[in-house]
């Protein structure tokens, strides 16, 4: 009974213990603390959220100072602005560390300049940034060329069992234990020609217990030495150890016309605009000269229709025309105060500031005809995307001179002198004591040249057998080159075509401008001759109202003509390389620290008091021909591509007329076929 009993507790014992087994495998479970207050005081939320960073800037005074925007409700501002083209394009390079650019290859062109271009920008800063970068600057590829300094100072200390016997009768424990000490110091500097020059000095101080025949337990070793390695195949020559210095200058290069190009987008934005806005205050006239036509036709139908002579129909006929007219004036007034915060936000100004900008140029209205011949050589010359893709195939020119150079093997000639001693100190008095004497110092020994050593060998490394890698670099670098150059040609015949299509636009924006004009002045007299009949019952009121339409009509457009006609002046200019000139706007470089005028006087002075070394054919080719300027006509019309451009001066060439009248540059002719006496305007509504 006790047997079956004593069974039973322990069948149920393993029973329940793989019940626990099985609940603990089949439910999760957590752990169990003896204190666990459940407030969960310490725990961090980590999700993502907005944050706000840390950054103390002042903003410019053309934010913090904006007001309240001028709408249709609330017209009011405290005075015009009288702003002219050369002011405005003053004002925006004063105001322009980032260089503002509308993007108007979309139709929503403001807002794309306000959201994503000023990110990627261009800035006053950016020439800088690339000339000072430390990887592919200017500076950093000078500094392969500078000299090195390395020093190494290390002390150990040896404490350890050996293998070894020191008694013929039996094992006896030896443990070594040494103190060394060893400093290194070298010079090293690479010289134009590829020569790598070393000067190394060694000293070692050596202290152990190894004995076997050791004269002193310590003694000091100094040595200088220096070498020369010369290469004679690969990188051999001024050509190919500058030819990194030539790239980042050529980069530098790149960055500049790339700063240019924003310029000079940025002035003909400012062209555009000011016009644009020159434009929209002539709507905005004709829109108010319409409005005022249309309430006195509408004034004189309403007298008509009290006294029987006209029915109600027309005199709501002539009220729809006057309201028609009044949202004609409310619309050029909105597109007025759009190309006016377009203007604004090109010259770096607050969008809001109690003015009203109002151009005080008058736009060109005598023809403007330009050489075709010179245009056309002058766009090629002064084109900066033609400039930049000139710069790029230069580049490419260089790698694959270095990728040719690279093909070769390494063969380099090394000859290295040294100068060594050794001694029981390192520094005393000379006592004429050679090693291994007692009180013999290393440096005595190294001055008194004793021991002197000589190598001199030639360290030969080819390429890996078949140069796959070499020959891989040389035909890339072809290939690039032919891409480049092909780009330069498309290039070159895109440039063609956008110049004759400015020279296009540019004759047909004067002819329509003079057709629109005749226009204007034919409606004016139908408009007057319109209202005298119907003042006089002799027309009807259609005749009228739609004389009036036509005046209106040809007014807007005869505005619009002028004003795209001295856009498409800008636009040639534009195409040919010649906008800047034409602004009179000069692209210099900023002040530099007196530290650099200094240095570059004493570099002068050296220069001209050493002796000129002429390298032969490792000297480096010349990869710039300086400032290009347009080039010269002779008297017959042709192209003297013998002239010289780095002798002219490429802001001679062109000046601006006064800025109420803009005209071509000297080598361009101006007919004046007409000449226009335009009203003035004002800003009421």
């Amino acid at each position: 009974m006790s047997n079956l009993r004593h069974n039973l507790i322990i069948f149920a014992s393993i029973m329940g213990l793989l019940l626990a087994v099985t609940l603990i495998g089949c439910t999760p479970s957590r752990p169990h603390y003896l204190r666990e207050p459940g407030e969960l005081r310490t725990y961090v939320d980590s999700q993502i959220r907005i944050e706000y960073p840390d950054v103390q800037t002042e903003s410019l005074d053309e934010v913090t100072n904006t007001k309240s925007p001028i709408t249709l409700s609330k017209p009011d501002f405290d005075k015009p602005w009288e702003l002219t083209l050369q002011e405005a394009v003053q004002t925006a390079l004063r105001n322009s560390k980032v260089i503002r650019n509308l993007g108007s290859v979309t139709p929503f062109g403001f807002a794309d300049g306000l959201s994503g271009r000023t990110a990627g920008a261009t800035t006053v800063y950016d020439p800088a940034i690339f000339e000072t970068d430390p990887r592919t600057g200017v500076q950093a590829a000078l500094s392969e060329f500078d000299a090195q300094f390395t020093t190494s100072m290390f002390w150990q200390k040896t404490d350890r069992p050996q293998n070894v016997s020191t008694n013929d009768f039996g094992f006896v424990p030896f443990n070594y234990q040494q103190d060394l000490a060893q400093i290194d110091l070298g010079l090293t500097k690479k010289a134009a020609t590829g020569t790598q020059f070393s000067l190394r000095n060694q000293t070692i101080y050596d202290k152990n217990n190894r004995g076997f025949g050791r004269a002193l337990p310590s003694d000091w070793y100094t040595a200088i030495e220096g070498e020369v390695s010369h290469p004679l195949l690969r990188g051999n020559g001024t050509m190919v150890n500058r030819i990194p210095l030539l790239l980042a200058r050529i980069n530098t290069d790149v960055s500049v016309a790339m700063f240019e190009s924003a310029v000079r987008n940025m002035v003909l934005d400012i062209e555009n605009t000011y016009w644009d806005l020159y434009t929209a205050y002539r709507n905005l006239e004709a829109a108010k000269i319409a409005r005022d036509s249309a309430q006195v036709t509408w004034k004189i139908a309403y007298e008509k229709m009290v006294g029987g002579i006209e029915t109600a129909q027309a005199e709501a006929q002539a009220q729809e025309q006057y309201f028609f007219f009044q949202a004609q004036v409310e619309t050029a007034w909105n597109d007025l105060l759009k190309a006016e915060q377009s203007m604004r936000w090109l010259m770096g100004l607050s969008p809001t500031d109690g003015r009203v900008i109002r151009p005080s140029d008058e736009p060109a209205q005598a023809k403007v005809v330009f050489d075709w011949q010179q245009s056309h050589e002058e766009s090629l010359i002064r084109s900066v995307e033609l400039r930049q893709q000139k710069w790029s195939i230069k580049r490419r020119e260089l790698e694959l001179k270095l990728a040719r150079h690279n093909t070769l093997p390494q063969v380099n000639l090394v000859t290295m002198y040294r100068w060594l001693g050794y001694g029981d100190q390192l520094i005393g008095k000379r006592n004429g004591l050679d090693f291994v004497a007692p009180g013999s110092n290393a440096v005595e020994g190294l001055t008194g040249g004793n021991y002197q050593e000589l190598r001199v060998g030639i360290d030969i490394r080819p390429p890996k057998f078949g140069a796959r890698a070499e020959l891989a670099a040389l035909r890339n670098a072809e290939l690039n080159l032919k891409r480049d150059v092909a780009r330069l040609e498309d290039m070159e015949l895109n440039t063609s075509h956008l110049l004759t299509t400015a020279m296009k636009s540019l004759d047909y924006t004067h002819r329509q401008a003079q057709l629109h004009y005749n226009r204007w002045a034919i409606s004016k007299k139908e408009v007057d001759s319109a209202v005298a009949l119907y003042r006089g019952g002799k027309t009807t009121l259609d005749q009228v109202l739609q004389s009036q339409r036509r005046h209106a009509q040809a007014q807007t457009d005869y505005y619009r003509a002028l004003g795209s006609y001295s856009k498409a002046i800008a636009e040639v200019h534009y195409r040919k390389g010649s906008l800047l000139a034409y602004n009179d706007i000069h692209l210099s470089e900023g002040q530099w620290p007196d530290k650099a005028y200094d240095d570059a006087m004493e570099r002068a002075r050296q220069r001209d008091a050493g002796r000129y070394m002429d390298y032969g054919f490792t000297r480096p080719r010349v990869v710039s021909n300086g400032s290009v300027a347009k080039p010269v006509v002779t008297g017959d019309g042709a192209v003297d591509s013998s002239a010289t451009p780095a002798n002219q001066d490429p802001a001679s060439q062109e000046k601006p007329e006064p800025a109420e009248a803009p005209a071509a540059p000297e080598t361009d002719t101006v007919e004046a076929d007409v000449v226009l006496n335009l009203p003035d305007y004002n800003l009421e509504l």
